[in-house]
């Protein structure tokens, strides 16, 4: 189970306002707005196809067009823009906001110490990347005896790790987490989800998005419903229960 924590500041990190957005003509977001505070851990709960993913893509600049605004501690990172899917991403990344996606997003032939040096990408996270490195492992003691292994012969659960892993890595003011229990036994899911909340925000936040209700249930400090392309607002355990049961 998971410790159940408040977040001690409430200025945002994260302001989503009005946005839209989707791929070609297909519109997948409807008028979504939302903020996330400093320290504050939020899930973001809906079936799949429903636009989790799609926010985490629109956020992070990945979509193929986007209307209205995001905000990440007070610095616009996401207003009307209809094309060039990916040509600020790295800009987004370096602003703080680090994306681990679904699934395996890695590549096979190299070590998992490789990937995880791959997540400190600016000059300082590379300069403490030895030291981040075994804060990692801390999090995550299964990779240790694993670091000089091609991560193409580690299991669903101990990639999963390795892609967090990596995400943890960076100089990260927002973490997007996108379902991390996907494909994995429900024993690993509860740890990755664990090992997520024992992650130090500092004065950063994280948002999960997960179709397991269960999994994030007393772990988060708040729930959002996603549904149909549109946030369904704060919600406890019984209407999202309703609403995607």
């Amino acid at each position: 189970g998971c410790l159940f924590r408040k977040w001690d500041s409430m200025s945002e990190v994260l302001s989503v306002s009005g946005v839209s957005a989707g791929y070609g003509s297909l519109r997948v977001l409807h008028d979504i707005s939302l903020s996330i505070n400093r320290g504050e851990r939020v899930g973001l709960v809906g079936l799949n196809g429903h636009g989790k993913s799609t926010l985490f893509r629109t956020i992070t600049g990945l979509v193929d067009w986007q209307n209205g605004s995001i905000t990440l501690n007070g610095v616009q990172i996401g207003g009307k823009r209809t094309h060039g899917p990916g040509l600020k991403t790295h800009w987004i990344a370096r602003q703080g906001v680090a994306l681990m996606p679904q699934g395996d997003a890695m590549f096979i032939g190299l070590t998992v110490r490789q990937h995880l040096d791959a997540g400190a990408f600016t000059r300082l996270a590379w300069s403490e990347r030895h030291d981040r490195r075994e804060r990692i492992l801390e999090i995550f003691p299964p990779l240790r005896k694993l670091l000089n292994q091609p991560v193409g012969k580690l299991s669903g659960g101990e990639r999963r790790m390795v892609t967090l892993g990596r995400g943890l890595m960076g100089d990260v003011k927002l973490y997007l987490v996108d379902e991390p229990s996907l494909g994995l036994a429900p024993k690993i899911s509860r740890a990755v989800v664990d090992a997520l909340i024992k992650v130090d925000l500092a004065d950063g936040a994280m948002v999960i998005a997960e179709q397991n209700l269960q999994l994030l249930e007393g772990c988060v400090d708040r729930l959002i419903g996603m549904h149909g392309g549109e946030i369904k607002g704060a919600a406890d355990a019984l209407s999202l229960h309703s609403e995607i049961g």
